[in-house]
């Protein structure tokens, strides 16, 4: 009854079934079902069953079992009993996978933990490490910083011994203008000196040839003599050449300048590119020691600062060719106007040698004249009636012959009005040199002053 019970209440998913192993396994296995309605249903067709298929006509009455020990029993059901020792087999087995997995979950919370222990200890060893890294980069920025305040104390210290050596560059080169200067005015005050011995030699010699004026009257021939002399030691070959060319014109305008001043220091400014060469290539060694890491980076700064650099370089070199060009054209004109000053020279010169000519040709013509008139004279006296006439112009060709002649006389008093205007004339051409002197120091005293302009403007385009 309580298999047709459980076939009853288990219908529905039997009638579902359409396969036998379907069928077995649903017999074989476990199913869910409520106990209290498969017993309800038990009594139930144990009420309703007819008596002729009742199952009690089948089935035996139950025995009880004996007191003491069981009866021997072994007519029970052995698929029962074989499912049952199957059952204990299948729980054993699983009971042993279970204990294998136990030991296989214990094992691996066993690897877990140890594998926990070697993660904690490896993250302890990374936050070791990690603190480690901070304190050492900590430890880094500091030195870094440390180094950046070095540097910028180094660079302080270059930009104080740059600044003092440009002080003392600008001293000594004070100093040397100061010195240039000091002999320049050492010069002027020469030059005027100069010009006053010269302008007192002038009266001592006007002075003292108006003394021999007076003296020439009584002694005309010691006096042209003495004339002579003292025309030669003045000139003394044209004041030795103008006393050598005013000292081969200063000589040569001091060496044109010393070079126009060595090319404005050519060598200095090539000594000052060559160490500032050396020092960046030291500072660049320096830099490369101890910043190698840095080097990438600094090498573009590096070449923006070195194309800047060459452009500094470019108009510096610029100005300087500028300079040099200004100094040939400077040049050119002193040589073209010392070649005007040469060819007025040569023009005076040649009218010096003509008015030479032209005097000499009035003095011919004067003899020529007075030796005409003396003819004339003799003739006229070849008259009786005139005989002392005769007597005086014999008494006259007897002084004449005694004295240098009329023409030698009028040719003395022609020299007294020549030494007169020679005379004139070199008072002239002393004040014509004087004004000239005056115009070179002035020009002078221009050029030093444009000179020490350009020495203060050449500076501030080095500094840039």
């Amino acid at each position: 009854m309580t298999v047709v019970a459980y076939n009853i209440c288990s219908r529905a998913p039997l009638l579902n079934c359409t396969l036998k192993d379907d069928f077995e396994y649903f017999f074989h296995h476990r199913n869910n079902l409520d106990i209290n309605v498969v017993i309800r249903e038990v009594y139930h067709l144990m009420e309703t069953t007819p008596a002729h298929i009742h199952p009690d006509n089948v089935l035996d009455v139950f025995v009880a079992l004996t007191k003491g020990q069981y009866p021997i029993f072994n007519q029970y059901p052995k698929f029962i009993v074989d499912y049952q020792t199957q059952e204990r087999e299948r729980i054993r087995k699983d009971e042993l996978d279970y204990l294998r997995e136990r030991q296989a979950v214990e094992d691996m919370h066993a690897e877990v933990d140890q594998q926990r222990i070697k993660d904690e200890a490896w993250y302890q060893k990374q936050e070791l490490l990690r603190k480690a890294e901070e304190t050492r980069r900590e430890m880094l920025l500091q030195e870094e910083e440390k180094m950046m305040q070095q540097r910028q104390r180094l660079a302080a210290v270059k930009r104080e011994l740059k600044i003092k050596e440009l002080y003392l560059q600008d001293a000594a080169r004070r100093r040397f203008l100061k010195l240039q200067q000091d002999q320049r005015e050492m010069e002027l005050q020469r030059l005027d000196d100069e010009i006053e011995r010269k302008v007192q030699m002038r009266d001592q010699e006007i002075a003292t040839t108006t003394k021999d004026l007076e003296m020439r009257q009584l002694e005309l021939e010691s006096q042209k003599r003495l004339y002579e002399k003292n025309l030669t030691r003045n000139q003394e070959a044209i004041a030795k050449e103008i006393k050598e060319d005013a000292d081969a014109y200063r000589r040569k305008v001091d060496l044109e300048e010393h070079m126009f001043h060595k090319l404005i220091e050519t060598g200095q400014t090539q000594s000052r590119k060559t160490q500032k060469i050396i020092e960046e290539n030291l500072a660049k060694a320096e830099q490369a020691c101890l910043n190698t890491d840095w080097q990438i980076q600094n090498l573009h700064r590096q070449k923006c600062n070195d194309l800047q650099r060459n452009e500094g370089y470019r108009e510096v070199a610029n100005l300087l060719r500028k300079n040099r060009r200004k100094e040939s054209e400077v040049l050119n004109a002193m040589m073209e106007e010392e070649a005007k000053k040469w060819k007025e020279a040569e023009e005076k010169g040649f009218h010096l040698r003509s008015e030479k000519k032209a005097s000499a040709l009035s003095d011919e013509s004067r003899k020529w004249f007075l030796q005409q008139e003396m003819s004339a004279a003799l003739e006229h006296a070849e008259n009786p009636c005139n005989k002392a006439e005769v007597l005086q112009l014999q008494n006259e060709r007897v002084t004449l012959s005694s004295l240098p002649r009329t023409s030698e006389l009028n040719d003395i008093s022609d020299m007294d009005s020549s030494t007169q205007i020679s005379l004139n004339r070199k008072t002239r051409e002393w004040d014509s040199m004087e004004q000239n002197l005056i115009k070179k120091v002035r020009n002078l005293r221009q050029r030093l002053t444009e000179q020490a302009r350009e020495r203060c403007r050449t500076p501030h385009l080095l500094a840039t």
